[in-house]
């Protein structure tokens, strides 16, 4: 047993030497390319100067002198209130999402007509990419956060009913049977065999949808999303765009005439 116990504790320790080698590596590449100015700092800047940014997007800065004017973060919200915002707005998609999806999962896997009735359309919405209906989405609800809900609902909710159906659907018979012979009624088995039996699934499920909001997102907040990650990103092509027509390289100049911030 010791002998079991060093031998993971030696592998744990070689895992993480090879990950922080590997992460040494990148950024002294990513150091080298910048300090050759291979790339255009405006398109690859240098590891300090995000660093810098990181620390700039989470303070106050004094960006005119003259007039003493001062702006706090990005869009005049910190970038950890961006986070914050985008996040929570995943948060309530995949939790309505998983509500719903494990209930409709269950009634799909275990009542034949449900499944047959609403399968086609499930699959369909699987296929179908979220930007295919974002402009949609956006004449139904507005560009407020109601949209950006329905938006990473729909692309969270295929998975979870796909898992929870193939978890219940992949439940041990014997399982099954052991339930009925002790007198366990439907509900009961659903309960304490079915749903115990199936968790696994069905936690990998919401984990890819999680992974799917994260994508859609993106999209999401494309439109009236500050706060938010993507809607911050999209500002940003603002300030590139006022770069290569000749906005000065000054932070002063560039927070007076670039919508960053």
């Amino acid at each position: 047993m010791k002998a079991a116990r060093r031998g993971r504790s030696r592998r744990k320790r070689r895992n993480r030497l090879l990950q922080g080698g590997v992460l040494v590596a990148v950024l002294a590449f990513w150091w080298f390319i910048t300090a050759i100015e291979l790339i255009d700092p405006l398109y690859l800047p240098s590891p300090q100067a995000v660093l810098g940014a990181f620390v700039d997007a989470n303070r106050c800065l004094v960006v005119d002198e003259n007039t003493g004017r001062t702006v706090c973060g990005v869009q005049n919200y910190y970038l950890w209130e961006h986070l914050i915002a985008s996040l929570q707005r995943i948060g309530v998609g995949v939790s309505l999402a998983a509500l719903s999806g494990i209930g409709l999962g269950f009634l799909m896997s275990m009542w034949e007509p449900a499944n047959t009735a609403i399968a086609p359309y499930l699959n369909f919405l699987r296929a179908l990419p979220p930007l295919g209906y974002i402009g949609l989405i956006i004449v139904w609800v507005g560009i407020g956060d109601m949209s950006k809900y329905l938006l990473l609902f729909l692309a969270a909710f295929p998975p979870i009913v796909i898992a929870t159906i193939d978890g219940v659907r992949g439940v041990r018979e014997d399982y099954l049977s052991a339930a009925r012979s002790m007198g366990a009624g439907p509900s009961q088995m659903a309960r304490f065999v079915v749903l115990p039996a199936s968790s696994a699934s069905i936690l990998s499920g919401v984990r890819l949808a999680i992974g799917f909001a994260w994508t859609t997102v993106v999209a999401a907040e494309l439109n009236n999303g500050i706060p938010g990650i993507r809607g911050l990103a999209y500002i940003s092509d603002f300030c590139v765009a006022y770069h290569n027509r000749g906005c000065s390289s000054r932070r002063a100049t560039c927070a007076r005439r670039c919508p960053c911030r």
